[in-house]
């Protein structure tokens, strides 16, 4: 054999492994709780794949990409998923990847102990996220009107999440329903003081929603199925060694921007998890629906895009419950 024979042999092998590996486009946010998802990506090589994460600011983000063919699977809060949904995005619920994650957090100054204190206030938000789906429902709850304008019992202020802390802090808002690990941090550092966890609506504890496209779930299911296996070790990962959790997720997707403190709290808040049900994310779309968030012409029914049997092969496959 020629130099040149085994030169093209060794090419052909090595295009060959790697026409074989098989690469799954994850999009995810920055946020404590979408932690274990950002750690697939570290195993994939160990379950036969290669996972290529994007972070984006807000989970409805994640829904465009997807619209845009730019991705396979998504980490996202439920009601982005849900509206999602509603606009004709063709995914898949296949796994709950944590519960809890939302505080409301008054300033220092402020004598806000319940949610109907909230009247007259200046309460910030993230548009579209699973927070302002959980206060619009405490609103509703304690009978309160809003608008981002004034005329109503409480005013709206919309920001991203790093700028609600920072809104807090400045004294622009009174209070702020803030996701995980910003609350926490506020609390720690001394310009926050938690009011509630908004979980004494029907959504209960809000659970975060992994989401694969239709084309994905049904065309490539082998891959799929190694997906969601990774998954699961990875999330039992962080489940069973806490250390592993806060040393990756403060180090790797915070850069050490957060400390040992704001992690522990923030995931005691928002502890990592597996399942999702459809109706859980039935009871949230209906909520949704009702207090306007989202703005669905046609909410999604569950049982017909809330699909677990991938995550059940995988959990009896590597024996957890």
């Amino acid at each position: 054999m020629t130099w040149t024979s085994i030169a093209l042999a060794i090419g052909l092998a090595l295009g060959g492994a790697a026409h074989a590996e098989e690469v799954v486009r994850l999009g995810n946010l920055k946020l404590a709780h979408f932690g274990a998802v950002s750690y697939i990506k570290e195993i994939a090589p160990r379950c036969g794949i290669r996972v290529e994460e994007r972070v984006f600011a807000k989970g409805l983000d994640v829904m465009q990409a997807m619209i845009a063919g730019e991705l396979d699977v998504g980490g996202t809060a439920s009601e982005a998923a849900i509206a999602g949904r509603a606009g004709g995005v063709p995914v898949y619920v296949v796994a709950g990847f944590a519960r809890g994650g939302a505080r409301l957090v008054r300033r220092p100054d402020q004598t806000i102990r319940a949610v109907a204190d909230l009247k007259g206030k200046r309460v910030g938000v993230t548009r579209g996220s699973i927070q302002e789906v959980l206060l619009m429902a405490e609103l509703q709850k304690a009978g309160l009107s809003s608008a981002p304008g004034p005329g109503k019992d409480v005013q709206i202020i919309y920001l991203a999440y790093p700028d609600l802390n920072q809104a807090l802090m400045g004294r622009h808002v009174d209070a702020m329903m803030q996701s995980e690990p910003q609350s926490s941090q506020a609390i720690n550092k001394g310009f926050g003081v938690e009011v509630i966890k908004p979980y004494d609506t029907p959504i209960g504890e809000p659970v975060r929603t992994l989401v694969m496209t239709e084309s994905f779930y049904k065309n490539r299911r082998p891959v799929a199925e190694k997906f969601m296996r990774c998954f699961v070790q990875a999330t039992s990962a962080f489940i069973g060694d806490r250390q592993l959790a806060e040393k990756y997720v403060r180090n790797t997707v915070f850069k050490g921007q957060i400390s040992a403190e704001d992690f522990r709290d923030a995931v005691e808040n928002s502890p990592y998890s597996y399942d999702i049900t459809p109706e859980h994310i039935q009871v949230t779309t209906d909520i949704m629906a009702r207090t306007g968030v989202g703005r669905m012409a046609r909410p999604p029914l569950a049982k017909e895009w809330v699909k677990t049997d991938l995550l059940d092969a995988a959990k009896a496959g590597l024996n957890i419950r």
